[in-house]
């Protein structure tokens, strides 16, 4: 047997073992950090100018969101910024015409150019730019009637946009030494630098009938009109990815939205009309109605199939009789029923029993019965089912076919 010494040593010597392989594998572990990223949260994801409200309440500003233009009903003008940057595109005119009134009292109305200028129609169809004057137009597409017209809006009337806007410079400084000709610039009086956003400049707004008294450039196009209307102030940009989420702290998109907003109560309108119940069930729900779609196609598919070969015309040279008289008794049955043909072999019945025994329109029913079970040697029973009166509903098939063979067979016994 194992003595405790013995046990002690092994013990001992199994400990030893394990304690030096643990510093063998610490002296190999190497500490590192990994960052994992998850992404935006799911506030962030349903609201992709959400950052854009929190930059606006950290500087003092009241922000509130709305999702209809039913806020106007309710929002006063003086001193408020409505920043519509939602979906436009099923707006009413009558809608069109109250943003419009709404900013014409004193309020700030900022939105973004939704479509471009049709010149074959002579409008855009978007009901803010083309109610305002301005044409949206693709940098590429510009026309030269276009383009010039461009660098005079940007150059002619310095003097008129210092005073207008004192705290921004004239925007030909813009064209000296322009290092980021792909950046919209702003330029600030006492500024030496100009204020950079990175606009699309896939898109340029031009100012069709002279009412912008501030605007912002970048080397190819214009991408933000600012105007008065009436006592109020309404501000066009060519988009607004500048101030979502992914795009807002770049260069200084955010201090461009305070700009536009500062000193005012700032109301963010997401959409401009709401979701019928069908766009609703797009967004949310494709697989189900397309999934309804294919139950109601292979319904129609099912419901039209043939349940049966087709059967080919026959030649005219191989009917017979036989054939006449079955299409005759089909056309008889479909147009005029189970009820005429019946009623007409019961009358063919009673013509012949006439013939055979006069006076026999005279005489009851009952007797009338006896008189044709005697001429026909039929039992009483079937003279009575085949010749009592017909009932109004159509009979089964079976019940039909049984009372027509009874009414042959008694005219064919007299």
């Amino acid at each position: 047997m194992m003595t405790r010494r013995l046990q002690f040593l092994l013990s001992a010597g199994f400990v030893l073992v394990l304690g030096l392989l643990g510093i063998y594998l610490l002296g190999k572990l190497t500490p590192y950090q990994e960052t994992l990223k998850h992404g935006a949260d799911p506030e962030a994801r349903a609201n992709p100018y959400l950052a854009a409200e929190h930059f606006l309440r950290k500087q003092g500003l009241q922000v509130k969101r709305a999702d209809g233009l039913d806020i106007l009903k309710d929002l006063p003008s003086a001193g408020q910024t409505l920043l519509l940057l939602g979906d436009r595109k099923r707006m009413t005119p009558k809608q069109a015409e109250r943003l419009l009134a709404w900013a014409s009292k004193g309020g700030h109305l900022l939105f973004v150019a939704e479509r471009l200028w049709d010149e074959d129609d002579g409008k855009s169809g978007d009901l803010l730019l083309d109610s305002l004057g301005i044409q949206q137009y693709e940098s590429e597409a510009l026309d030269e009637d276009v383009s010039a017209a461009t660098d005079v809006q940007a150059s002619a009337d310095a003097e008129q946009l210092a005073e207008s806007m004192p705290n921004e410079a004239p925007p030909a400084a813009a064209d000296e030494g322009n290092a980021y000709p792909e950046l919209t610039q702003l330029y600030l009086e006492n500024e030496e630098a100009p204020a950079y956003f990175n606009f699309d400049t896939d898109f340029h707004l031009f100012d069709a009938e002279n009412r912008a008294h501030a605007w912002a450039n970048s080397d190819a196009a214009t991408h933000l009109l600012q105007l008065y209307h009436g006592d109020g102030l309404i501000s066009v940009v060519s988009d607004s990815w500048i101030w979502q989420n992914q795009g807002i702290n770049k260069y200084d998109n955010a201090w461009l939205l305070w700009y536009m907003t500062q000193d005012s109560q700032v109301t963010l309108l997401y959409r401009a009309d709401r979701d019928n119940l069908l766009s609703l069930l797009l967004e949310h729900f494709p697989q189900a109605l397309i999934a309804l779609a294919l139950l109601l196609v292979f319904g129609l598919w099912h419901l039209g199939m043939r349940q049966g070969p087709l059967l080919l015309p026959a030649s005219r040279n191989r009917r017979q009789l036989q054939e006449h008289l079955r299409g005759s008794a089909d056309f008889l049955l479909r147009h005029n029923g189970q009820h005429s043909l019946l009623q007409g072999l019961q009358q063919d019945i009673q013509r012949r029993a006439r013939h055979r025994h006069p006076g026999f329109e005279r005489l009851a029913v009952a007797e009338q019965w006896q008189i044709l079970s005697r001429l026909t040697r039929q039992p009483s029973s079937l003279i009575s089912q085949a010749m009592r009166p017909l009932p109004k509903q159509r009979r089964a098939a079976a019940d039909f076919t049984r009372q027509v063979a009874n009414l042959q067979t008694l005219r064919n016994a007299l």
